[in-house]
């Protein structure tokens, strides 16, 4: 604490004492170490709640500005928006898509790259749907509802967004796949479908920009207590006639030997760090946070 009282202090006199143009950098500086990610931009799907919402924040909160989608009411969007505005002091620009569509996709790219004429730096390909039972009763339309939301968006969004990132030589992409991205479980068959599938494109990319100084990785968390998580929870409690406590210990229990949830929080900074100069060799990876889930 007393070097870093040193350290203001020293700030402080080095302002007072410089020209006015210099001042104005340096502060710059002091900005731009306290907000790595400062002057870069992101478009994050699946943004307006759950994982994707607080890797929105997460990544505001390092000076990102934020292009945000998902699904979310006037007045919500609006909190959101002012929440990244105000709170973060980054610009926010919410744009509505609805990912199972092409010409959503299209315009959500177009129009994206209509507030960043050079394209954003990172995308976070975020959203994500469930929907459990048996393979023999699944729906097809939400087996292509769910490949569609989880796959074919992320690839459609990847391959109109990297061209400008490889033009200005940096670029980010992080794909929010899960455990299930690499084991399997019954009843998902979609979902792990698509997870799977999402963190082949992962790899594909990463190969085919190596050396750009783009990276593409995916991050394949276990249980995280969020939206999506809260309502299989919900299910299981129904589905076995126990509490809503008693189901959350069960489904925990069964796969994830921490036997704790990790928190979007976690989730999130890690995103963070996968943007950062510490992960410029760090391309390919399925990075997993799943409290032993895979080590069994």
């Amino acid at each position: 604490m007393a070097a870093l009282v040193r350290r203001s202090l020293r700030c402080l006199v080095k302002l007072q004492v410089e020209p006015r143009g210099s001042s104005l950098i340096i502060l710059r500086h002091m900005s731009q170490v306290e907000k790595p990610l400062s002057g870069k931009s992101a478009l994050v799907t699946g943004s307006t709640s759950g994982i994707g919402l607080g890797i929105a924040r997460a990544l505001a909160g390092s000076g990102c500005n934020i292009v945000f989608t998902g699904h979310k009411d006037e007045a919500g969007i609006r909190e959101l928006h002012q929440e990244f505005t105000r709170k973060h002091n980054v610009q926010a620009n919410y744009i509505p898509a609805e990912l199972t569509r092409p010409g959503d996709i299209e315009k959500l790219c177009h129009e994206t790259m209509a507030y960043y004429p050079e394209g954003v730096n990172i995308l976070i390909n975020a959203a994500g749907i469930q929907h459990v039972c048996p393979i023999e009763k699944f729906p097809l339309e939400r087996w292509d509802t769910m490949l569609s939301v989880m796959l074919t968006a992320p690839f459609q969004i990847t391959k109109h967004l990297l061209p400008a990132m490889k033009t200005k030589g940096w670029g980010r992409i992080v794909n929010v796949s899960t455990v299930h991205g690499l084991v399997a479980s019954v009843n998902k068959c979609a979902y792990v479908a698509a997870k799977h599938g999402l963190n082949g494109l992962t790899k594909v990319v990463a190969l085919e920009t190596a050396g750009t100084g783009v990276t593409c990785n995916s991050i394949c968390p276990g249980w995280v207590l969020s939206t999506m998580m809260e309502q299989q929870i919900a299910q299981a409690s129904a589905e076995n006639g126990i509490s809503w406590d008693e189901a959350k210990w069960l489904l925990i229990s069964q796969k994830q030997p921490s036997m704790q949830f990790a928190t979007i929080e976690q989730v999130s900074a890690s995103v963070v760090y996968l943007c950062s100069p510490a992960a410029d060799q760090m391309t390919g990876s399925c990075m997993t946070m799943d409290g032993g889930w895979t080590a069994q």
